[in-house]
């Protein structure tokens, strides 16, 4: 089987800012359904708190927890998660080299900040949602020069916030 395309998703503000104190800046929700509706059926590797984060929205909201594969990547060599299609692992490469155990043609990264420094020069392409206007944070969204625009939907306004959809392909 041929290697899968590494696909980074993430929503960011127009400087780069993807959190801030561990929560999203703003709420949109055509964003969300984006994400979901990419990563469907799909492997999600991720940090652990941004796991937990997804976790927590779903153990409060009662809603059945999403159908995916989720690596979580973790520095705690203990963490364990009580749910089917989790697995933890330690490191961004073992997270990489247990994707092959799901012959999927594409797997996503999908946050946090030290997640995607460390794939950014992994990743074929990169799924953007791009938030107007500049928010405090302090989680940051690497630089990703090396990448031109394949689509861009334009400026979409939802509530309060403008954003729009921007795929892109390496160079």
């Amino acid at each position: 089987m041929k290697k899968p395309t590494i696909s980074i998703i993430a929503a960011l503000s127009e400087n780069r800012v993807i959190g801030n104190k561990g929560r999203i800046p703003w709420h949109i929700p055509q964003d969300l359904q984006r994400f979901w509706q990419k990563t469907k059926n799909q492997v999600i590797i991720m940090g652990r708190k941004t796991f937990e984060s997804i976790l927590g929205y779903y153990q409060k909201s009662k809603k059945p927890f999403p159908k995916r594969t989720f690596i979580i990547i973790t520095r705690n060599k203990d963490y364990q998660v009580n749910r089917p299609n989790c697995y933890p692992v330690h490191s961004v490469k073992q997270g990489l080299d247990l994707t092959s155990k799901f012959k999927k043609d594409e797997v996503f990264i999908s946050g946090g900040a030290q997640i995607y420094q460390q794939t950014i020069n992994l990743a074929d392409k990169l799924y953007l949602t791009v938030v107007k206007g500049n928010f405090k944070g302090d989680a940051y969204f690497p630089k990703h020069d090396g990448f031109q625009g394949a689509t861009d939907s334009g400026w979409k306004k939802e509530g309060k916030y403008q954003f729009k959809f921007m795929d892109l392909v390496r160079k």
